[in-house]
């Protein structure tokens, strides 16, 4: 599938970094460093702008890396792009450590998985189809 894309960052294009990769890493397209205080979010901009096709989403997930090793997510995860968005792609990151992060310029700051999606036609009934599990919500199954 071939996707319209505007790249006004100093950067690549995201690509898919081995041969099974889901998603794409995105980067920081930044004039100067952006330093995230704990418990701090913010906007990160790209330089991207994409058209994606009707019946697509584009994913924003956290990078494990970045969550593991420094307390760095995203808010909204997983922030979801519409086909109908036009707009320059932003990262709302959050830093969760108790320790100053500073973004610069080029770093890879989440990734973006492109996905098919369905929309839903609601069919208002009455009663729901019964199962084994029933109203069992969280916890319900006993698994640790």
């Amino acid at each position: 599938m071939k996707i319209n894309i505007i790249n006004q960052s100093k950067h690549a294009l995201p690509n898919y970094e081995t041969e099974a990769s889901a998603g794409m890493d995105l980067r920081a397209n930044l004039e100067q460093d952006i330093v995230l205080k704990p418990l701090e979010r913010q906007l990160i901009p790209t330089g991207l702008f994409m058209e994606l096709p009707l019946g697509y989403e584009a994913q924003i997930r956290p990078r494990s890396g970045l969550a593991y090793k420094f307390g760095i997510s995203i808010v909204n995860a997983p922030g979801t792009i519409d086909a109908d968005y036009r707009g320059e792609i932003k990262v709302l990151l959050v830093n969760l450590s108790n320790q100053d992060f500073t973004v610069a310029d080029g770093d890879r700051i989440a990734q973006m998985v492109i996905a098919k999606h369905e929309q839903a036609v609601w069919n208002e009934v009455e009663l729901l189809t019964e199962t084994v599990r029933g109203a069992g919500g969280y916890g319900h199954t006993g698994v640790k």
